[in-house]
């Protein structure tokens, strides 16, 4: 009969850590690099400089907290990125059997 009964967590051990994919650790890594190359250049910051120099590992660790449905998110904002970097013409054509129009 071949019926086969997939277990829930089986995308979740093709997961980094069972969480993060390579795409999600080098985008985090890549905001702790900056924060700390930034550590690093600005000696006596103020509050507000601190704030602001923390931010790159605060957003990115935000983009990829495993939260429900966060890689879900996470290939939205790729999908709307790659949009408008990318754009392109779509046709819309419905489900038609015949087609009237003749502007093809």
């Amino acid at each position: 009969m071949n019926n086969y009964l997939i277990p829930a967590n089986s995308k979740k051990s093709q997961l980094i850590l069972g969480y993060f994919t390579g795409l999600d650790l080098g985008l985090f890594l890549t905001g702790c690099a900056l924060t700390i190359l930034l550590l690093m250049l600005i000696k006596d910051a103020t509050t507000i400089e601190m704030i602001i120099i923390l931010l790159p590992a605060l957003t990115t660790g935000l983009l990829v907290m495993p939260v429900p449905n966060y890689h879900n998110v996470l290939q939205f904002i790729l999908n709307v990125v790659n949009y408008i970097v990318n754009p392109r013409r779509y046709y819309w054509r419905g489900w038609c059997v015949k087609y009237e129009s003749s502007d093809e």
